[in-house]
C-alpha cells in the first residue's frame, strides 16, 4: 500500500530541495518513491505542475519508433513515423498515472500564490532515517494518508532544526 503526502514550501526551490534529497535517500534503498510532483501556485493564481517527466514526450517517441517500424514494413518509414510520434503524443497527454493531477491542482489552490507544493507518493520506506534525513528542510504538512503518530512524526522532523556539530578542538 502507498501513502501520499502533501508538503506546502515558501518557494519552488525549497521543494526541490526536499524532493532531491528524497531521490537521494531513494538511491540509498532508504525510500521507494511512487511519484514525485512540485505544484507552483503562479501570481496569476494558475497552478503549474513540475512533473518528473512528460507523459506527451515518452508517448511521441515510443509511437515514433512504432510508427518507424511499421512504416518500413509499408515502405513509408517517415510517414509511419510522423504519424505515430502524433498518436503517441496524444495518447500521452491524455494517460496519467501515480498521483492524479486533478487532485494536485485542487489541493495546490488552496495555497497562496508564490508557495510550492511537494506531492510524494510513497511505496514504502524505513521511516526512521527518511526523517531524519529530511529533518529541519521546513515545510508545513498539508495533508497526509499517514497514521497519526507517523504525521506527528513527519511534522516535527520538518520544523526541527538540524543540530550544528561543533567544531572539534585542534590536538
Amino acid at each position: 500500500m502507498s501513502d501520499l503526502i502533501a508538503i506546502v514550501y515558501p518557494k519552488e526551490q525549497d521543494a526541490e530541495a526536499v524532493r532531491a534529497r528524497l531521490f537521494e535517500m531513494q538511491k540509498e534503498y532508504l525510500i521507494e518513491i511512487g511519484d514525485a510532483v512540485i505544484a507552483v501556485k503562479g501570481a496569476d493564481g494558475h497552478v503549474k505542475l513540475n512533473q518528473l517527466f512528460s507523459t506527451t514526450a515518452v508517448g511521441a517517441v515510443s509511437g515514433g519508433f512504432w510508427g518507424m517500424l511499421i512504416g518500413t514494413l509499408f515502405l513509408m518509414p517517415f510517414a509511419g513515423a510522423a504519424i505515430g510520434a502524433a498518436t503517441g503524443a496524444l495518447g500521452g497527454s491524455l494517460s496519467d498515472f501515480g498521483i492524479d493531477d486533478k487532485f494536485m491542482k485542487d489541493l495546490a489552490e488552496s495555497t497562496q500564490p508564490g508557495n510550492a507544493v511537494l506531492f510524494v507518493l510513497i511505496r514504502k520506506m524505513t521511516a526512521d532515517k527518511v526523517l531524519d534525513g529530511i529533518k529541519g528542510m521546513g515545510g508545513v504538512v498539508l495533508r497526509t494518508s499517514f497514521d497519526h503518530e507517523k504525521e506527528q512524526q513527519l511534522r516535527d522532523a520538518l520544523s526541527q532544526k538540524q543540530a550544528a556539530v561543533p567544531p572539534q578542538p585542534a590536538a
